[in-house]
């Protein structure tokens, strides 16, 4: 079987006892890891420690049938598997379960489930046990009463197991596992608070790997915090990957639709480098299956573009920390804008979108110009713009259709000055979605040209195919023009 590492909260150490583990169990055998939630950045360490892609588990960006398919494809042939949690375990939001998960009968409505996307409703949707990453800073009895909560509070959730973390002492440990001992709740790992790995942040969180000089080290330390603070003879047994035969209900294409287009050679250049690097791999893995060939370049070093590309791809990333070196690259910022104002399909996220702009003001208030296709600047601020959005189109475009519906998720620090709905001129791009989050109109959002995606939602295609299929339908007849 497999677990999920939970947290009592936010910051309780998840994310380093997920990496620890991986780190064990990368020199015991294959490790297969899921991230729940839409977070980039920990499955980039994911995949350094376990040099397998990571796969993100989100029923709001997907649904839950495809998180199910999605895990049961990528156990297969591995021995080890663990999904990471996010926030608290039972964090998330109170949603009625969409179209795909099943309900008592048709005529009774959608059941209303209090923490949908959750690291709980996750394990509930795999059926998987949960080992929970307790902060035990300032406690010592009061533990078991935290621990005694979170084990009854939904008998569908079974915790099979805690992590101690922040373990000051000998004497605070032994306080710790004496008040649990009643509750019959396995601890199964002990990481002191001197133990502690620091892993750099920023305003958006960890410091990707690509930007650590340091990481071999911390992968060293990751292993040394496996082997002292785990017990592993009983561990192990909990994420052996038992390899089910897949469920062929689950196992049909991408979301349960399977594209309908004949693939084909398509190149499309994926922009790839410390400022690009928040992509899911689902996507990437969703353009190859129906015919596309990825050409990764970096807009930070390359002075063109691949060759014979018949699209561009602009995932999200940091381009305000490399705003001096992007903007240093004339040639490969007039070969972008050459190639867009020629016609060639091109799909951008967030970061991707603010590199499409005129220029970028990070947070020192320096100005660097950029491809300069969009009438705009972003603007780097204090504000946080965080969570999902549900967004229609305003009118069909590159990839959707007016009307269309799709999930995705916000967290970026920039704006847009002026908005695309104030562009006096329709032929410089229409506002692109209408924006709602927990029942709050937003804003309109994103930047639409016939041939161009621009936006700062991010999107998981996994559930929606039909995205990257008509992508792809635009960038063949582009190559054919």
């Amino acid at each position: 079987m497999s677990v999920v590492i939970a947290g009592d909260r936010s910051g309780a150490g998840k994310t380093t006892v997920t990496l620890a583990l991986l780190a064990g169990l990368a020199k015991r055998g294959i490790v297969q890891s899921f991230k729940v939630g839409p977070d980039y950045i920990d499955p980039m360490f994911h995949r350094a420690v376990t040099g397998r892609p990571c796969r993100n588990l989100d029923p709001i960006l997907t649904s839950p049938p495809y998180v199910q398919s999605c895990f049961d494809r990528h156990i297969q042939g591995v021995d080890y598997a663990v999904v990471e949690g996010v926030m608290g375990l039972f964090d998330g939001v109170s949603m009625a379960s969409p179209l795909g998960e099943a309900t008592p009968t048709d005529a009774e409505p959608p059941e209303l489930i209090p923490d949908f996307a959750s690291t709980a409703h996750v394990a509930r949707l795999l059926d998987l046990s949960v080992l929970l990453v307790l902060d035990c800073r300032s406690l010592s009895g009061s533990i078991a009463a935290i621990a005694h909560g979170f084990a009854t509070f939904d008998p569908k959730v079974k915790i099979a197991g805690l992590i101690l973390n922040k373990v000051g002492s000998d004497r605070h440990a032994e306080l710790l596992t004496t008040a649990l001992a009643p509750l019959g709740i396995p601890v199964l790992g002990i990481l002191r608070r001197e133990a502690a790995i620091e892993i750099p942040d920023r305003h958006l969180g960890l410091v990707p790997t690509a930007e650590l000089d340091n990481l071999a080290a911390i992968f060293t330390q990751l292993e040394n915090l496996a082997a002292q603070g785990f017990d592993w003879d009983r561990l192990l047994p909990l994420l052996k990957s038992h390899n089910p035969a897949p469920n062929p209900l689950l196992q049909r294409g991408w979301g349960g639709s399977a594209p309908d287009i004949q693939p084909v050679k398509i190149k499309i250049a994926v922009a790839r480098d410390r400022a690009f690097s928040f992509y899911y791999q689902d996507n990437l893995d969703l353009l190859e299956s129906l015919g596309a060939e990825l050409l990764y370049w970096s807009p930070l070093e390359d002075h063109e573009l691949p060759p014979d590309i018949q699209g561009l791809y602009f995932g999200g990333g940091f381009p305000e920390v490399f705003g001096s070196e992007l903007a240093n690259n004339h040639r490969g910022r007039k070969a972008v804008k050459q190639a867009i104002l020629d016609g060639m399909p091109t799909y951008a996220e967030c970061g991707g979108l603010m590199y499409l702009t005129q220029a970028i003001k990070d947070f020192q208030g320096q100005s660097w110009q950029m491809v300069g296709i969009l009438p705009t600047e972003a603007v780097m601020g204090d504000r946080l713009a965080l969570g999902y959005r549900q967004a229609t189109a305003q009118r069909d475009s590159l990839v959707v259709q007016q009307g269309q519906q799709v999930w995705g998720h916000e967290f970026h620090r920039s704006s847009l000055t002026p908005p695309p709905d104030s562009c006096p001129d329709p032929g410089q791009g229409l506002p692109l979605w209408q924006t709602q989050s927990l029942g709050r109109v937003q804003n309109q959002e994103g930047w639409h040209l016939p041939h161009l995606h621009a936006s700062y939602v991010h999107l998981h295609w996994g559930h929606t195919p039909c995205i990257p299929q008509q992508f792809l339908l635009k960038a063949g007849r582009y190559s054919s023009t």
